[in-house]
């Protein structure tokens, strides 16, 4: 099977757009992408397109794939809506890399984006909910807020770690995101800020969850037998891992971790040759800040309990032994649901041409991407290399 690559990536900024059309934030990250290959790619060259999307406010409906496909001129270009919750992005990318492993594509296109504050708070808050588990969860008035709090104060009974410990998560990423002109929420936050701020769902409050965001990110996936026509910086896809779950959080065996990710992981670790002490940095999902916190250990980056250790001898900083969420993350960067999972794409092959500019790490050579759906129903894995002169 071939080998897949990164050859161009590129992203809108997440924010609040309410009056942008989806095929407009659409075509701003494709021009985006485009725009990153340091060779020239049209779109004759595009055998197949893989566009991430929950449909927010009802554009589940209909060709939404296609509608932006043909908005940017991929005529006539085969195309697939993806929708598995939050998790889209990441699925994106995986089929794009299956349709490449399979002989099938040489160029893949895996897009995804949302609009989300065109409507009001409880609308968006159902559309939301109809990524979790629907009867015992949503129709009995659960939020995903609540949700994630479950699991938050499961955690925080469970190991040695606090509030504040889910406050430096939202400090850390907030460092990051305001390094990033393309975060929605480009500033700085003191502990005391994050720790103070009004409650959400005990024992999460404002700071401790992401923002509703809008916006588009694509990544373009190339063969090994067409990447060199595209780029000399070889940013290959060296592992893919996916996994589902149980929806409801009530079903699962644990509250503290995520199955899907563990899976999801050993797949993606076990394709590339490598294990997460080989990583250089990672973004995870971030939805939540107790959802960074599960994602270290389920990662591997640490053994179970041993999250907020972790955080609080700075070892995930932009600093420090395996940065994580050098974008900003979920927290900071923003939250589109189609958008997220091909983003974090975005973050990667940015560090790994060293083009991240005062967010870039030191010669990175492999990163992960880590992408959920809902509570944890779904996960996609992706390690990313550098590749070095042979």
């Amino acid at each position: 099977m071939s080998e897949v690559y990164v050859v161009g990536a590129g992203q809108t900024p997440f924010g609040s757009y309410p009056d942008e059309s989806y095929r407009t934030l659409f075509a701003d990250a494709y021009e985006a992408a485009v725009d990153s290959v340091e060779g020239s790619i049209g779109t004759s060259d595009v055998d197949e397109a893989m566009i991430a999307t929950l449909g927010v406010g009802g554009r589940q409906l209909g060709l939404s794939g296609p509608a932006v496909t043909e908005h940017v001129g991929l005529h006539n270009v085969p195309c697939t809506r993806i929708e598995n919750a939050c998790a889209a992005g990441g699925f994106a990318v995986r089929q794009a890399v299956q349709a490449i492993k399979s002989g099938m594509a040489d160029v893949v296109v895996a897009g995804g984006f949302e609009v989300m504050t065109d409507m009001s708070a409880d609308t968006t808050k159902y559309w939301l909910g109809v990524s979790g588990e629907t009867e015992w969860e949503r129709l009995t008035g659960t939020t995903f807020s609540g949700v994630y709090a479950q699991m938050a104060d499961a955690y925080l009974e469970r190991y040695d770690a606090t509030v504040e410990d889910l406050s430096r998560v939202a400090v850390k990423n907030h460092d990051n995101g305001a390094k990033n002109p393309k975060a929605h929420l480009g500033f700085t936050c003191s502990l005391e800020d994050a720790t103070n701020a009004p409650a959400v769902a005990d024992p999460l409050n404002l700071y401790h969850c992401c923002p509703t965001s809008d916006g588009a990110a694509v990544a373009i996936l190339a063969s090994e037998d067409v990447v060199d026509e595209y780029t000399d910086h070889r940013v290959r896809v060296a592992g893919s891992g996916a996994a589902s779950d149980r929806v409801g959080l009530a079903e699962r065996e644990s509250y503290t971790s995520i199955s899907a990710t563990k899976e999801a992981a050993e797949q993606a670790y076990g394709m590339a040759g490598v294990g997460a002490d080989d990583l250089d940095f990672a973004e995870v999902h971030d939805c939540f800040a107790i959802a960074e916190l599960v994602a270290y250990e389920d990662l591997g980056f640490c053994e179970p309990g041993e999250a907020a250790t972790l955080l609080r001898d700075g070892k995930t900083d932009i600093d420090g032994e395996l940065p994580v969420n050098t974008s900003g993350g979920l927290k900071s960067k923003g939250h589109p649901i189609g958008a997220t999972g091909t983003g974090q794409v975005v973050e990667v092959f940015d560090q790994l041409t060293g083009s991240a500019g005062d967010r870039q790490l030191e010669e990175p050579r492999y990163g992960l991407t880590h992408n959920v759906g809902g509570s944890g129903g779904a996960t996609a894995v992706h390690v990313f290399e550098r590749e070095v002169a042979r």
